[in-house]
């Protein structure tokens, strides 16, 4: 029988050897075949050996543990990074549904209350872009279809971004703001929507640079809301 372990520790070709002669001096172990590049390593057996006596053929440096153990421990921390780093994102949302409820509780209009979440949105995030106005270009590049193939689209992005902002909180041309929305959320989105399928792992540019956010779902989410908001404003 054949079973992936998951080795750490491992740092050349000498821990490799030292890894495989080990394994490979346990009873009932057959075939050792070790990766450094993966931190694996592949063993045949003639019966299941238990994972203890593997622990207890390897020097103190290495740790062994079932690859499938492993790789769910690694998701579960990778979720937890991936939280902890969007939680900047998620308390800009909290606030800006708030304050776009709060200006319109009194006398409640969905539609007004829409625009002025739209307009905070885009001031609040072109805010952060314009502290490294150098920096975001080429981040927003990345991902974005259009900044990719004009550099100059990102670069004056941010100034758009404000441009938008005003002419929503302002209700001055909110037609015309409302289709270059679609436009230019629509293009990121595509973009995003590529990032994600490909599971590239970069940065999202939506807050700029200053705060290093990861491209996720959660990217995507933000973008679509801002699309059904100008979509239903515009139907």
């Amino acid at each position: 029988m054949k079973q992936t372990y998951a080795i750490s520790g491992m740092t050349c070709g000498g821990c490799v050897a030292s890894v495989t002669e080990k394994l490979s001096k346990v009873s009932g172990v057959e075939r050792v075949e070790v990766n450094l590049e993966r931190g694996e390593a592949e063993v045949d057996m003639q019966n299941q050996v238990s994972l203890s006596n593997l622990k207890a053929a390897l020097p103190e440096k290495y740790t062994i543990r079932l690859q499938e153990e492993y790789s769910a421990s690694l998701d579960i921390a990778n979720a937890k990074t991936k939280l902890q780093q969007l939680q900047p994102l998620f308390l800009i949302f909290a606030y800006l549904f708030g304050a776009a409820f709060l200006l319109n509780y009194q006398h409640w209009n969905t539609q007004e209350a829409m625009l002025d979440f739209m307009g905070l949105f885009y001031i609040v995030f072109s805010f952060f872009k314009f502290l490294d106005l150098k920096g975001f270009p080429e981040s927003f590049g990345m991902y974005d279809p259009l900044a990719k193939a004009v550099p100059a689209y990102a670069r004056i992005y941010p100034f758009l971004e404000l441009a938008l902002g005003l002419l929503f909180l302002m209700r001055f041309q909110v037609q015309t703001a409302l289709i270059v929305t679609v436009i230019i959320l629509g293009i990121t989105t595509v973009g995003v929507t590529k990032t994600l399928l490909d599971k590239k792992s970069i940065r999202c540019a939506c807050l700029g640079t200053a705060l290093k956010l990861p491209m996720t779902e959660a990217t995507f989410i933000e973008n679509t809301i801002m699309l059904v908001m100008a979509g239903i404003m515009l139907v």
